[in-house]
């Protein structure tokens, strides 16, 4: 009898153990984005000056080098272009104007620049 009860209790308690183990939430762990998904949802700030704007983009000059006067002028880098999105969430400090400086805080989506916000300075 002793020899049953022991098996009962041992029985009983492993059932109990596995109602607990069963009953407890599962914790999950995020999912680690890859290194480029997260740099590219970081904002990024560039400055240049207003090539180009509509209601929906933005077209900056960026990086024009300013070359030394004792070198030729074929050896002179044309500035780089940067082309963002404008969206509801943008925001605009100043107006902007073709020729006017900006200051245009960015982030990358799906390989588009898209504008949080730009400040136009003169």
């Amino acid at each position: 009898m002793k020899l049953n009860s022991r098996i009962f209790i041992a029985t009983l308690g492993a059932a109990l153990l596995a109602a607990v183990a069963w009953a407890v939430p599962q914790t999950h762990t995020p999912i680690q984005q890859p290194a480029q998904a997260r740099a590219s949802q970081q904002s990024q700030t560039v400055s240049g000056k207003i090539a180009a704007f509509s209601k929906t983009s933005l077209t900056l000059n960026v990086g024009s080098e300013i070359s030394d006067p004792g070198e030729p002028a074929s050896s002179q880098k044309a500035p780089t272009t940067m082309t963002f999105e404008i969206n509801k969430n943008t925001t605009v400090d100043g107006s902007l104007k073709v020729g006017e400086h900006a200051d245009v805080t960015y982030r990358v989506e799906s390989g588009q620049n898209v504008a949080v916000s730009v400040r136009v300075t003169s």
